[in-house]
């Protein structure tokens, strides 16, 4: 039979209605090597180096676990395929940590957890959307390569939660990297972020998938997403567009780097027309913020409204106050309708929006 929407979280952003999709434990389980060619608990790369493994032939069977034993700095944890359900917390501590994804396919290796921004805590309140995070990361010179980080909470099964936002993975450290890794949700799936409002952190995600339908990726971070799928969600509860936003920055304004998308592809499940690429968020901590993004020679799908890609989060804060820009994008979702509605950089400002430029002396790109 098809897979259920939560079934397509955790195995994959391939055909949701593919029949006879094995799950990541079984194939776990047949494996005679579960971290490949990254060594085991008896053949440690590096003492340094941590194997987790659902079915007992690492270090430890959770994630959690595992970066909780991994005090310091410089430690890195092979993980092997599995669907590890549970949430995880890397503190600013724990500096320079690596995870690998064994199989060096992220489909295998997924993160997941289904608290919402409206869930309730157990000692009383509610989670809220940075405490909804399946994966939090707070130490600086976090790398992650073949991993799916995913929050499986859905709208239909709690029609009486107001707090919809889930987020799978919220990256507050400088020099994050995010290397051929996933990211699936519906609201606020990839939360790209910093530790506090003057903290400016760089972060870098190449080769990455995220799908979402409300502002899915999001947040004050320096962020570079090179090569990058953006899959917008079909939204069978709403009856009208817009369906959602791709992306909402929430760029410091003394900040003069924020998101820049390039090289990437935007598709959609959705018809035609039903989201937005983008709308500034300038959240009541920081009413002063001025959201920037650029988009450039990035495929944009029929799923975005070329008449106005753009809209506002909030009337006091107009998008066309912000620092939203494109550059030679191509696709159907690309084609200029309104030309007030969809700034474009000259090829002397584009010069400037580059990785280089965003990200300074770190150059991640050179580790893909």
């Amino acid at each position: 039979m098809p897979l259920s929407r939560r079934g397509f979280l955790t195995a994959g952003a391939v055909a949701a209605a593919a029949p006879g999709l094995a799950s990541a434990p079984a194939r776990a389980a047949a494996a005679p090597r579960p971290f490949g060619r990254y060594g085991s608990p008896v053949r440690r790369l590096t003492p340094d180096t941590l194997y987790v493994d659902p079915y007992g032939r690492g270090d430890f069977t959770a994630v959690q676990a595992a970066v909780t034993a991994a005090t310091g700095s410089g430690r890195t944890l092979v993980i092997a395929p599995g669907t590890y359900r549970e949430t995880v917390a890397v503190d600013a501590g724990r500096t320079e940590m690596t995870w690998i994804g064994a199989s060096e396919n992220p489909r295998d290796v997924v993160i997941v957890y289904d608290n919402a921004a409206g869930t309730p805590k157990p000692g009383g309140g509610t989670y809220g959307t940075s405490g909804s995070a399946t994966t939090t990361v707070q130490a600086d010179g976090f790398t992650a390569r073949w991993i799916t980080f995913a929050n499986d909470w859905l709208r239909a099964d709690h029609p009486e939660t107001t707090g919809t936002q889930a987020v799978a993975a919220k990256v507050q450290g400088d020099r994050s990297a995010f290397l051929h890794c996933r990211f699936l949700g519906h609201q606020d799936t990839l939360y790209a972020d910093s530790t506090a409002l003057g903290v400016f952190a760089r972060q870098y995600y190449a080769h990455c998938h995220v799908e979402g339908d409300v502002d899915f990726v999001f947040g004050r971070a320096t962020a570079v997403y090179e090569d990058c799928r953006f899959r917008t969600l079909d939204r069978t509860d709403l009856a009208s567009a817009p369906y959602g936003f791709v992306l909402a920055p929430s760029t410091a304004v003394a900040n003069p780097r924020g998101y820049l998308v390039l090289g990437g592809r935007v598709t959609s499940e959705a018809p035609d027309g039903c989201y937005k690429l983008a709308r500034p968020w300038v959240p009541s901590s920081d009413p002063t913020a001025r959201p920037m993004l650029t988009v450039r020679e990035t495929w944009l799908g029929p799923g975005i409204d070329t008449a106005a890609p753009y809209t506002d989060m909030s009337a006091a804060h107009p998008w066309q106050r912000q620092r939203f820009a494109e550059y030679r994008d191509r696709g159907p979702g690309a084609v200029i309708t309104v030309p007030e509605n969809r700034p474009q950089l000259t090829r002397e400002q584009a010069a400037s929006a580059t990785r280089a430029a965003w990200l300074g002396d770190w150059t991640p790109w050179k580790e893909c």
